[in-house]
């Protein structure tokens, strides 16, 4: 089973929902199921959006909210999503959020960049672009950069759903 970064957009009365199910469960038990049209997985993608971003020379205010948008925040806590038996990242770090306004300011600044210019950057050679990006880009069948641009259009919309649904957003590694 492969490790791939995951993320839920989620309303904070399911995150209230699923903390006092954990605490009202003998064994932690959240029963955390977001519905699958609210799930993301982004596979190994975040590693190479963000080396794409910092080839391209995207600023340091968009590549400041991509980041928090692939890593989250810790100010919320999550600690009951990371109880064995049932904790949802159990392959990596603690699973991190971003609140409703957090996530409306990534969707803002993700929706401002433009992913395809920043491709362009790179070499129009496939190889010679998956050396650059590594990370093993270049083990990417069809090559890397339609690769990176679909999972960063993937993250761009799935953040701009959460923002008109005023939702949380929920990350994790599984």
């Amino acid at each position: 089973m492969a490790v791939t970064q995951q993320l839920a957009r989620v309303p904070a009365e399911y995150l209230a929902s699923c903390r006092q199910s954990a605490d009202a469960s003998p064994d932690g038990d959240p029963l955390w199921d977001p519905p699958s049209t609210d799930v993301l997985d982004l596979d190994w993608a975040p590693f190479l959006v963000e080396r794409v971003c910092e080839l391209g020379g995207l600023d340091d205010v968009r590549r400041s909210a991509l980041r928090q948008a692939l890593d989250g925040d810790t100010a919320i806590d999550l600690g009951f999503l990371n109880t064995h038996p049932h904790a949802i990242g159990s392959f990596g770090p603690a699973p991190t959020a971003l609140s409703a306004a957090q996530v409306a300011r990534a969707a803002e600044l993700l929706g401002q960049i433009d992913f395809p210019a920043l491709l362009d950057a790179l070499p129009t050679d496939e190889a010679e672009a998956a050396s650059l990006i590594g990370s093993g880009a270049d083990k990417i069948v069809g090559g890397p950069k339609k690769y990176v641009l679909r999972h960063f259009t993937a993250l761009r919309e799935f953040y701009r759903g959460a923002s008109r649904r005023q939702l949380l957003v929920v990350l994790w590694w599984d």
